[in-house]
């Protein structure tokens, strides 16, 4: 196992993170989607990596569904989440492939549900901008020192 990594990672997904998820009103408990993260298991892990990919997985989700529901498109969820990868993961294509993986989950899960925006799709990608709210907050306040 590698040991946590150096602060400054830690610090540019708490500044992606609260980039990313902005302000989230709702605080409820989402439901995850039919396909948990598969364990993480190997030489290139951190404690912290199950918490990680659930974020990864997140982004994805949020990055469909708010492209889904702008009238233009945007990119920032993807990019910021592909900087955090490669910030991330550098040498480690294990770990990189896993979160990669657990981001493209969450944009096909609810790309399998949601083919137009309505209330629903709204509310879902608020909810998990919330949860990710709360798990990058747990994330930096745990491993960040």
């Amino acid at each position: 196992m590698t040991s946590a990594p150096p602060i400054f990672r830690l610090a540019l997904t708490g500044a992606l993170l609260v980039f990313a998820v902005g302000a989230a009103a709702q605080q409820e408990e989402t439901p995850r989607p039919d396909k948990a993260a598969p364990p993480v298991i190997g030489q290139n892990t951190t404690p912290y990596d199950q918490r990680l990919i659930r974020l990864a997985e997140i982004l994805g989700s949020v990055h469909y569904l708010r492209n889904l529901c702008l009238k233009g498109g945007e990119d920032t969820w993807r990019r910021s989440t592909q900087e955090l990868i490669d910030k991330e993961t550098a040498n480690e294509p294990q770990r990189r492939d896993r979160l990669t993986a657990a981001f493209n989950r969450g944009y096909r899960t609810f790309a399998s549900v949601y083919t137009t925006c309505t209330e629903p799709a709204t509310l879902a990608e608020q909810r998990y901008r919330a949860e990710g709210a709360t798990l990058a907050s747990e994330i930096v306040a745990r491993f960040g020192n």
